[in-house]
Parts: C-alpha cells; sequence; structure tokens
C-alpha cells in the first residue's frame, strides 16, 4: 500500500532570516519520503519581509514540487491562526502536521516522527512532538523556556486534567479526519492554540502520544518570562470555561 499522506504546513512570522537553510533541507527529506506536502504560511508580516519570503520560497518551487505555493495571509492571525489557514486548503490527505520555521526541531525529526504515524493501520492517534526529557543532552533550551515549560505543563496537567508534559512543541501530527471534526470548535489562534487543539482532539475521543525529540533551540525568539507566564495561565483557564461550556 501507498504510504499515509501528509500535509505539512510551516508557519511564518518575519522568518525569512532562519528558515532558507531549513526550509531546503526539509525539501530534500521530504522528497525521500514521498507522500508529504509542504506549504509555508506567511502570517502576515510586512511588504519587505513577504517580498524576501517569495525570493528564498519560488526558487525551491521550482525543484521540489511537493513544495506548494506559500499562502500569505493579508493579516496576523497567530501562529494558530497561520496553521489551520494551511491545513483548511489542505489538499486530501491523510494527516495535517506544522513544524516551525526557525529549525529548532530538525528536518531529520520531522521525518522520523511522519514515519512514525506512518505506522499505524489507521489514522486514529495524534503525536505531538516532546522535549518532555529536559535533561537530555538531546534538548538545548534556554533557562526561562525550560522554565515556561514546566510551568505550562503543571497548568495543562491540572487545570485541564490531561497527561502530557509538553504540549507547546512546535512539531506536531493530526488525523485530518479528527481535525475536521473539531476545526469549528477552535477559537484560539495564538499562544495557547496547541492546547485548545489538544483539548478538543482529547475530549473528541482521538488519541494523543508524545514521541520525544531532538531540540536545539534557534537564537532569534523573544520570550518574557513574568509577561508570557500571566498570559499562559489567563489563556489555559479560557479554554477550560469554553471546555466546560461546550
Amino acid at each position: 500500500m501507498p504510504p499515509a499522506t501528509v500535509h505539512l504546513v510551516i508557519p511564518c512570522f518575519h522568518e525569512s532570516g532562519r528558515i532558507g537553510p531549513f526550509l531546503t533541507e526539509l525539501c530534500a527529506l521530504m522528497h525521500e519520503l514521498g507522500g508529504v506536502t509542504i506549504q509555508v504560511v506567511e502570517d502576515g508580516s510586512d511588504a519587505a519581509e513577504t517580498e524576501r519570503m517569495r525570493e528564498i520560497i519560488t526558487p525551491l518551487c521550482r525543484h521540489n514540487e511537493h513544495l506548494l505555493p506559500p499562502l500569505f495571509l493579508p493579516q496576523n492571525l497567530g501562529k494558530g491562526g497561520a496553521v489551520y489557514a494551511g491545513w483548511d486548503q489542505a489538499p486530501p490527505v491523510d494527516w495535517l502536521a506544522f513544524v516551525d520555521a526557525d529549525g529548532s526541531c530538525s528536518a531529520t525529526e520531522v521525518a522520523n516522527l511522519i514515519r512514525r504515524v506512518r505506522q499505524q493501520p489507521v489514522p486514529l492517534t495524534a503525536v505531538f512532538a516532546s522535549r518532555w526529557d529536559q535533561t537530555s543532552s538531546k534538548v538545548q533550551r534556554q533557562w526561562k523556556r525550560r522554565l515556561m515549560g514546566r510551568i505550562f505543563g503543571t497548568l495543562v496537567a491540572t487545570l485541564l486534567n490531561i497527561p502530557i508534559h509538553d504540549s507547546q512543541c512546535g512539531l506536531k501530527v493530526v488525523p485530518r479526519s479528527a481535525y475536521l471534526r473539531i476545526a469549528p470548535t477552535l477559537r484560539i489562534h495564538g499562544f495557547a492554540f496547541d492546547v485548545e487543539l489538544l483539548a478538543a482532539l482529547h475530549d473528541s475521543g482521538c488519541g494523543f502520544e508524545e514521541a520525544s525529540i531532538a531540540w536545539h533551540e534557534t537564537p532569534g525568539g523573544h520570550v518574557h518570562l513574568i509577561r508570557d507566564s500571566i498570559r499562559m495561565a489567563r489563556d489555559v483557564l479560557s479554554i477550560r470555561k469554553h471546555r466546560v461550556k461546550r
């Protein structure tokens, strides 16, 4: 039987300085795997950034037919909004996936996760990449991000009663059939969209599992410990409230 098909979205907002080498390697590895389409979704960056992204992606599209033309959103929707925009326009596939543009999760790890989900005879279980073993030499993160990961994992497990170590890792693969069932209920497009996605999948009866991966943090991100921790708590409480109503 042919391998299960996957549509892989890369959400971007001012990522032209980091995406080029990662996207090039990703195209090569996905070509080897077969059955994987890739699409960059540019999340409402300014005109200059949009043009830089075109200059990077257009030559790659010419040489990689599985790299679809980028989707340029007219305004910034947030990471979740960009992911969902790409998923909503996906060709008919078995799986929907996304990966962060910065390359912290390598193209090799993306390929490994896709191989893992293809071992399922029927797409029934979502697979979330995880950096839960933060003491491992394979996981290289700033101390602030490690601390925030611990805080967020505790919030999700306690307030939503979902046993997961790392809901925020920027690589996830979801059965398309499961996403289509829950898509109308998804409201959060920003920081905590991963958590709402997880809760909606869980409540719909879709299983999930965590897959430990190597993670090498790429410079260029912006973390504010106090502000982002407060935002985490607020978003998880909002998800909990909406979940009870649903």
